[in-house]
């Protein structure tokens, strides 16, 4: 934590990954959000699971995803 000036929320945020020329865009990733700064904490398994599903799309082929998190590739 950086901010350590307010209370953190359950919400939801995007996350952009990127890799040689791909790019995946997950929506709807669950995160504790700050209300002061708005920094976005995710907790352990949803930053584990967040590259797997980045994997996948790459295996697949593509180059552009746009998703909701937790669905499949």
């Amino acid at each position: 934590m950086i901010c350590k000036q307010g209370e953190t929320r359950r919400g939801a945020t995007s996350v952009s990954l990127q890799r040689g020329g791909a790019i995946l865009v997950v929506r709807n990733v669950p995160a504790e959000i700050c209300e002061n700064s708005g920094e976005v904490y995710l907790d352990e398994q949803v930053a584990q699971d967040l590259p797997s599903q980045a994997e996948l799309c790459l295996a697949a082929g593509v180059l552009v995803s746009l998703k909701d998190f937790g669905m499949a590739a």
